[in-house]
């Protein structure tokens, strides 16, 4: 096992807890950092060490990092909807900033950025790569925003002499999804029967282990300061809802809603969240989303990485397998 531990925020999470998993079976020393009363389920029976810190407070990370050899930056806020998106800017774009300002004083010697497909340019046809023009006037949804805001934070701190590589995953999908995220709930939903009809749209589905890998390979062989798109097949909702059907032996919707309908039911559905508290089961954000399917090409990661492509039917199985077995859906 190596001396000196890589350090892994986000650990808890789904992209995270799958970085952590590969980290600790490749045999290296991995030091996890965790949030006082966090949720540690996706961390059982895994061996690492654990600092208690946040990604917004300079000292519990500065003390986390310290004797590190590397960082994975996994952490961030992911949700589709917020009541406060202040928090959302801070964890993603201060939280960024604090936690590669820690690594820069630490002197670590390699940074892998977990941003987001979120952050790329869509072109009007194909599938966008990591040099598809984009602006910050493209993002839509205060998460999409961060996203970009911190990612623009960490080829900052590229300038200043931090060897920061940028990994972008697409929509992982896999076991042991536990919040779910809201790719994860689309499945628990359909695994509930709560969804009859969908709008058209189209996403770039990966396992999330192939994500975890890509993570490991981009600290490898990645180039400072470089993207890489962590993804592999781009399927329409009902193509990813059909895997999904063939998985749990269930039909498929049969129904497709218009984007007007779905943008009037967020509506309905994000002032009653406002109310209640509750995530609602249609945020705006995602219908907006929606107008484009956000199709994309991960042959950089591929071809410079060797990013592995596990079936996505594969990913899917092995998450209909985990909710099932864990009680989200009968």
């Amino acid at each position: 096992m190596s001396e000196a531990p890589v350090v892994v925020t986000g650990a808890t999470g789904f992209v995270g807890g799958a970085v952590a998993r590969a980290l600790v079976a490749q045999g290296q020393r991995v030091r996890v950092v965790v949030r006082r009363g966090a949720d540690l389920a996706n961390l059982e029976g895994l061996s690492v060490e654990r600092a208690l810190g946040d990604v917004c407070d300079a000292e519990s990370m500065r003390a986390a990092l310290v004797g590190a050899r590397g960082l994975y930056h996994v952490a961030a806020r992911y949700s589709l909807w917020s009541r406060d998106a202040g928090d959302m800017y801070r964890s993603n774009v201060e939280g960024t900033r604090t936690v590669l300002q820690a690594a820069l004083e630490a002197g670590v010697e390699r940074v892998v950025y977990t941003s987001s497909v979120g952050t790329l340019g869509i072109p009007a046809t194909g599938s966008g790569t990591e040099d598809t023009p984009v602006a910050i006037t493209d993002m839509v949804g205060a998460y999409k925003r961060s996203k970009f805001m911190a990612e623009a934070v960490s080829r900052e701190f590229v300038s200043r002499g931090l060897p920061v590589v940028i990994v972008n995953p697409s929509t992982p999908i896999g076991a042991r999804d536990l919040k779910p995220t809201p790719t994860g709930q689309v499945v628990v939903d359909f695994l509930r029967g709560r969804m009859p009809a969908i709008v058209e749209t189209g996403l770039n589905y990966v396992s999330v282990e192939d994500v975890a890998t890509g993570h490991l390979l981009a600290y490898e062989r990645g180039e400072v300061g470089r993207r890489y798109i962590l993804g592999n097949q781009n399927l329409s909702l009902g193509e990813f809802l059909g895997l999904v059907a063939e998985a749990s032996s269930r039909r498929p919707p049969r129904f497709k809603v218009p984007l007007f309908v779905a943008l009037a039911a967020g509506m309905v559905s994000e002032a009653a969240s406002y109310v209640t508290g509750k995530k609602p089961q249609a945020p705006i954000a995602g219908v907006l989303m929606a107008r484009k399917k956000m199709y994309f090409d991960a042959s950089r990661a591929v071809q410079e990485l060797e990013l592995p492509q596990t079936p996505v039917l594969v990913a899917v199985q092995q998450a209909v397998r985990w909710f099932f077995d864990n009680g989200y859906a009968r």
